[in-house]
């Protein structure tokens, strides 16, 4: 099976509480904006800092796509190089014996792509092979680790590394007073993730105490195609939310979850580490509720968005990390990975420590 060597979380320097960004929000509403309303969800959304890709007097009003783009570019490879090099130092494996490298963002556009332009100083092989993603939004996280789980049962003495690099508060359109736009101020925060991963024929596989890929599945849920994604234009990306999520992962993903689980023998009390996607406070209660779960097996997926908000895809990857620099989980225990993201869709990874 597929084993983590290591996973990586590294954010940018800003870091603000969430009152400090409500407060500078608020001021660049149009008038007779509903302000109040503003600091209702600021407060309501189980945030209480975040980290931003620049310093908070330099957001405005101004939607120019282009020049907002070219500081994702500029940040995103400084944030992406970091988490790089992180994960590389705590697998103790060298840039040069990485054979896959697969990138994933949802926040700003790049070709050539994230993984190609840091490549030379992270020191990657000029043979690697790439894999940029993009559009599976706050689901790539689990999905990436699926793919690397696929690429590494078939090249089983591969090294893969997968690279999640999302600046979520460059996407923001501080004078759009729309709810869902309202929700992604007060929810979304900046970061990015890293994980090394190895196949069975790999001489470091068996070698670390981190968790092996038992198998992973994918979910579109027909007829939710409009529900969740972006609304690209010149503008650039705004943000589409429907309030029907919470109640389609109550009544989609918690079947598929259970339904996952009985393929390999399993039931939602005998996962020992949830690795959830904290994609808000409402999503995350639906899912505990529908799968009957009590409030404690989600803690750590409501730590990472008190902490640094919601990540898109690199959540997965700072809770994996904080479950690991918790100590890891014993031999045996089994650990879930469910992410959801634009299709509507869903993806689950079952791991085993």
């Amino acid at each position: 099976m597929t084993r983590v060597l290591a996973v990586s979380s590294v954010f940018p320097p800003h870091r603000y509480r969430q009152s400090e960004i409500a407060t500078a929000l608020a001021r660049f509403l149009p008038p007779g904006a509903d302000t109040a309303l503003l600091h209702r969800l600021h407060q309501a959304v189980g945030v209480d800092s975040r980290h931003l890709a620049l310093p908070l007097e330099r957001y405005g009003p101004s939607n120019d796509f282009g020049a907002t783009n070219a500081l994702f570019v500029e940040c995103a490879e400084e944030l992406g190089a970091r988490a790089v090099e992180a994960a590389l130092a705590a697998a103790h494996l060298t840039a040069r014996e990485v054979d896959l490298v697969m990138s994933t963002t949802v926040t700003g556009l790049a070709t050539p792509s994230l993984e190609a332009r840091i490549a030379n100083r992270a020191g990657l092989r000029p043979d690697v092979r790439r894999l940029p993603l993009f559009g599976l939004g706050c689901a790539a996280g689990a999905a990436g680790l699926g793919h690397l789980h696929d690429h590494l049962t078939g090249r089983p003495d591969h090294a893969a590394l997968l690279l999640s690099t999302e600046l979520c508060s460059l996407t923001l359109q501080p004078s759009d007073t729309s709810v869902a736009n309202l929700v992604a101020g007060a929810l979304f925060g900046d970061g990015a993730g890293a994980l090394l991963a190895v196949g069975r024929g790999h001489p470091l596989h068996g070698t670390r105490p981190g968790p092996s890929v038992v198998a992973a599945c994918s979910r579109l849920y027909p007829g939710t195609e409009g529900l969740l994604g972006w609304d690209i234009g010149h503008w650039g990306f705004r943000m589409v939310l429907g309030r029907e999520l919470p109640a389609l992962v109550r009544l989609h993903v918690a079947e598929e979850v259970e339904s996952f689980l009985a393929r390999h023998d399993l039931k939602p009390p005998d996962v020992d580490a949830w690795i959830v996607h904290p994609g808000g406070p409402k999503v995350l209660d639906a899912l505990a509720d529908a799968l009957a779960l009590p409030d404690s097996a989600f803690a750590a997926s409501r730590r990472s968005l008190a902490q640094a908000g919601n990540l898109s895809s690199a959540s997965v990857l700072h809770i994996l990390n904080s479950i690991q620099a918790a100590g890891p989980p014993p031999p045996g225990s089994v650990g879930l990975m469910i992410a959801f993201g634009p299709g509507f869709a869903s993806e689950l990874v079952l791991l085993r420590w």
